[in-house]
């Protein structure tokens, strides 16, 4: 099992966000593109943040109470953002998972460009198909 790597499951091409962008279209990318969130790329394809559906939620639900202005993805998003690496293991990542709630991770090169992104749906999948592989083995 330590041979699964994150390159081998990540979605190669992830709904993306821009800081511009506003909260309403962010949140329709997410809904279309069936994400809870996503990384906030600049005009490099360098992660500069990462937002999600918490985050549009709150900001929505304040914007109906106080009756304001749509907001940016750069007023709601996270600057600090978890990552991994495409050589990373699975085993590793579902570790990680367990310790650290994200539901979705980058994948960034080692200077940081996004690559995709793995969900947990992605790393319990692997696991699966690795268990079910060795399953069919012992039969």
């Amino acid at each position: 099992m330590d041979l699964l790597k994150v390159a081998d499951y990540m979605h190669r091409h992830p709904v993306t966000f821009t800081v511009d962008m506003p909260v309403e279209m962010a949140v329709d990318r997410l809904i279309k593109g069936r994400q809870t969130g996503g990384p906030v790329v600049d005009a490099i394809n360098k992660i500069v943040g990462f937002v999600s559906e918490q985050d549009c939620l709150a900001r929505m639900l304040m914007s109906t109470y106080h009756d304001q202005q749509a907001a940016r993805v750069a007023d709601v998003m996270n600057t600090e953002v978890l990552t991994v690496k495409p050589y990373d293991g699975v085993i590793d990542l579902a570790q990680t998972m367990l310790k650290i709630k994200p539901k979705l991770y980058p994948v960034v090169d080692d200077d940081g460009y996004l690559l995709g992104i793995i969900t947990r749906s992605d790393v319990l999948a692997a696991i699966d198909k690795e268990l079910h592989s060795h399953y069919r083995r012992v039969v």
